[in-house]
């Protein structure tokens, strides 16, 4: 049986009060889930802003979406998200990347390590994490980090730990997310280490195809226990689709009807973009979708047809 619909906003304001009425509007619009992205550049820090979330609604989730491995020690993240997760009675989901921009690591002068490096990390940090969220003492040694008996405390409200989403576009961080995660993300490739039309050939239909079938393989048995997620980059309510398409599909390096095939891209009719989510679903086992901040007034009648169907 398919996973029920549900979907998250992306926050991206840094005014308080837009901050805090956007988390409320998502909630009576029937979001899921508010969700903030972790750059070292013009926007607020994951953790404190989700508590600002948390604290001004009450049903809403609280998404990192994603937070940057190499920003934090996972003995720190550990203590953070569990004590989000214990004031917010147990609304956050932990997403968690092996970092991919690397103009923030230039400006803040971290080593930008090649990708099978940072996932390595990654693959360590995610083991410290739900060895510490266990609520015992724990230790690890591996190549990248060393936990000596540390029992971490506050223990998480949900049990045994916040869902854990880990998001990407390539094999490895695919594999290590579908073996993993509670959820995984469905991204567009980023080793470039910048958004740009080198993405686009990762985001079409068929490259999705294949992503799926990383998934599936990393997964094994555990492939039914997994919500898969996209995070949409082109939302619109729009009469003329393919006119938009032919507008921004060039700079993501993309063919006008590839990009408009994308599960990245939502463009057309409230009726056609219903239709375009129950065919992600169908294809691929989509059923979590991310929409940017600035159309989840336009999409929300999109959501008030599928949310929970």
């Amino acid at each position: 049986m398919p996973r029920p619909f549900r979907f998250s906003a992306a926050a991206t304001t840094t005014d308080p009060n837009a901050f805090v009425e956007m988390a409320r509007r998502a909630e009576d619009l029937g979001y899921s889930t508010l969700s903030i992205s972790d750059h070292l550049d013009t926007q607020f820090a994951p953790m404190v802003a989700l508590m600002a979330a948390a604290a001004a609604t009450s049903t809403l989730r609280l998404a990192t979406l994603v937070l940057a491995n190499d920003y934090r020690h996972p003995a720190i993240v550990a203590k953070e998200a569990a004590t989000l997760d214990q004031l917010s009675g147990g609304r956050l989901e932990l997403g968690i990347g092996a970092g991919w921009m690397q103009a923030d690591y230039d400006h803040a002068g971290l080593r930008y390590d090649t990708a099978g490096t940072r996932i390595a990390r990654l693959a360590e940090s995610i083991t410290v994490l739900k060895g510490l969220f266990a609520g015992e003492p724990f230790s690890f040694a591996g190549a990248h980090y060393r936990i000596d008996g540390l029992a971490s405390t506050p223990a998480p409200s949900q049990h045994p730990h916040p869902p854990l989403l880990v998001a990407g576009g390539g094999r490895r961080i695919l594999t290590l997310a579908a073996a993993e995660a509670d959820i995984v993300g469905i991204n567009p490739g980023l080793a470039a280490g910048v958004l740009d039309a080198r993405a686009g050939a990762s985001a079409t239909a068929s490259a999705t195809d294949r992503k799926l079938e990383w998934v599936r393989e990393g997964a094994a048995a555990r492939l039914g226990d997994i919500e898969l997620q996209t995070r949409v980059h082109l939302a619109a309510i729009h009469d003329d689709p393919l006119g938009l398409a032919e507008a921004f599909a060039p700079a993501l390096g993309m063919d006008p009807a590839d990009a408009l095939a994308s599960p990245h891209a939502l463009v057309g009719s409230v009726d056609q973009c219903v239709e375009t989510i129950q065919s992600w679903r169908e294809r691929w086992g989509i059923s979590y979708i991310g929409i940017g901040g600035a159309a989840i007034e336009a999409m929300a009648p999109v959501v008030a047809r599928l949310a929970g169907t």
